[in-house]
């Protein structure tokens, strides 16, 4: 197990180090995130099309995108479990090892010409997939006071550069692969193995002192010295140097949610405090501690839900967008064009969600996201198979409604609950993140097959809307609440 550094015996008045520290995390996981990315991407673009070369049959090649889901969810929470014991050095550690093991099984099933390995390749390939999440959180352990959502976008952002150039490898790499020797269709996954390894010897070599450890060694509290040079947390009790808020946005209960019960208003800090009463984040399972931890406190099951069902709704509808336009007569190349501006409004416009939920509130961010959802597929659900313009719009706005909904999402998530909690509640979010995509990928074909793609564009629709009332609600008490009551 990778355990502590001793590079985290930094004061906490050390503010200077604090920052370098966070800007060299911020750099390493961007740095990760683009050689992640393009594994990611290659194996998302090929992997279907060598199933179905493999087993013969169009039908199954849609199980190579299932089995990199069900990876994906099936290793979020080991990957949780080991950063909250080892910090976040560990859990990527872990997840990038099960997706090299993934790629050399895939390999190996592509020289022997065998689907079912492949696919069970492909299930340890989707651990990339949750690296590439966990990242986004461990871009947070270190912000300062309102910059959490900013430096987690910028670690989102990254991620555009692997997912755009990633698959342009992928026929080269293949070329040079046969050159070598290697059987016919291994290029892309030869490709991913290279890119993950980068991305392994990245984390593992950058992204020390760990972030997550140095945060709790920051806020754990110092012994009592009887004189005043430490302050007291008004939340906890808990008796420590005062600086540690004005360092690292260290308090016992936060986040930038605007729920009373759990969290300071929206230009809270990023929160990586602990509070005694609480039970170490270790005990029991990961699942049920992160299931104990959302089930009193509300601020984070409402963003734990805006995430999962803006991943849902873009998802669901992405999915089924080239059928929709196939069965209009569109070419490879609109569908192409269609769903290269979708991924621009995933990621390109990540640090201006990130800048606006740290200014406007995580709340208004994820209203604001469930309103582009809503738009996006009025605009592609009630669009014709042959009306391209206006699906290529419902498009860009699903990836840019989905942005706002993982960014507020995220940051909101991590400063609700305590750091000693967090790693739980993320893999957690991340889980059922990733198992609600899959269940709205096999709905939303279902719902298409058996009806209309304007029938799943209404479904979302009254989804993302439920959701973006629910989510209002708690502005609209507070709003109406008389001045001076205090609630």
């Amino acid at each position: 197990m990778i355990t502590n550094d001793a590079d985290t015996d930094i004061s906490p008045g050390d503010r200077a180090r604090v920052a370098s520290v966070q800007r060299r995390t911020l750099t390493v996981l961007s740095v990760g995130q683009i050689s992640g990315g393009i594994g990611v991407a290659v194996g998302a673009t090929f992997s279907s099309v060598t199933v179905e070369r493999l087993s013969g049959s169009t039908a199954l090649s849609g199980l190579a995108g299932t089995a990199t889901v069900l990876g994906a969810a099936l290793l979020a929470l080991p990957t949780a479990r080991s950063s909250g014991r080892g910090g976040r050095r560990a859990g990527l550690t872990l997840a990038y090892g099960c997706a090299l093991a993934g790629c050399l099984v895939s390999l190996l099933a592509v020289t022997v010409h065998s689907w079912l390995l492949l696919l069970a390749g492909l299930v340890l390939f989707g651990a990339a997939s949750a690296a590439n999440l966990s990242s986004r959180y461990s871009a947070t352990d270190l912000s300062p006071p309102g910059h959490s959502a900013r430096h987690l976008s910028l670690v989102v952002w990254a991620t555009t550069i692997g997912a755009v150039t990633g698959p342009n490898f992928a026929e080269p790499v293949e070329r040079f692969g046969v050159e070598l020797g290697l059987a016919p269709g291994s290029g892309p996954f030869a490709l991913a193995l290279v890119s993950f390894a980068i991305a392994l010897g990245v984390v593992l070599a950058g992204m020390r002192p760990d972030p997550l450890l140095l945060a709790r060694s920051l806020a754990r509290p110092a012994p009592p010295r009887g004189d005043d040079s430490t302050g007291t947390t008004a939340a906890t009790g808990v008796t420590g140097p005062a600086e540690i808020t004005a360092v690292t946005g260290v308090t016992a209960v936060t986040g930038a949610t605007g729920e009373a019960a759990t969290a300071p208003a929206s230009s809270g800090p990023a929160g990586t405090g602990t509070s005694p009463a609480e039970p170490p984040a270790r005990t029991g399972g990961t699942f049920r501690t992160g299931w104990r931890v959302l089930r009193r406190t509300p601020a984070a099951v409402r963003a734990l839900a805006a995430i999962a069902v803006g991943h849902t709704a873009m998802v669901s509808v992405m999915s089924m967008t080239p059928v929709h336009l196939d069965h209009g007569g569109a070419t490879y190349t609109v569908i192409g064009v269609v769903i290269s501006l979708h991924i621009a409004g995933m990621y390109m416009f990540s640090p201006v969600v990130g800048w606006l939920t740290d200014r406007a509130g995580r709340v208004v961010v994820l209203v604001v996201g469930m309103g582009l959802l809503l738009a996006s597929v009025v605009l592609a659900g009630g669009a014709g198979a042959h009306d391209v313009g206006p699906v290529t719009a419902g498009l860009f706005l699903l990836g840019l409604g989905w942005s706002c909904t993982l960014i507020a999402g995220s940051a909101m998530l991590s400063e609700s609950v305590t750091l000693e909690h967090r790693t739980a509640v993320q893999g957690l979010s991340d889980l059922l993140m990733n198992v609600c995509g899959a269940t709205g990928t096999v709905l939303a074909g279902l719902i298409v097959g058996g009806l209309s793609f304007g029938v799943l564009g209404a479904a979302v629709g009254v989804m993302v809307t439920v959701t973006g009332l629910w989510l209002v609600l708690p502005l609209l008490r507070t709003a109406s609440r008389p001045a001076g009551r205090v609630p």
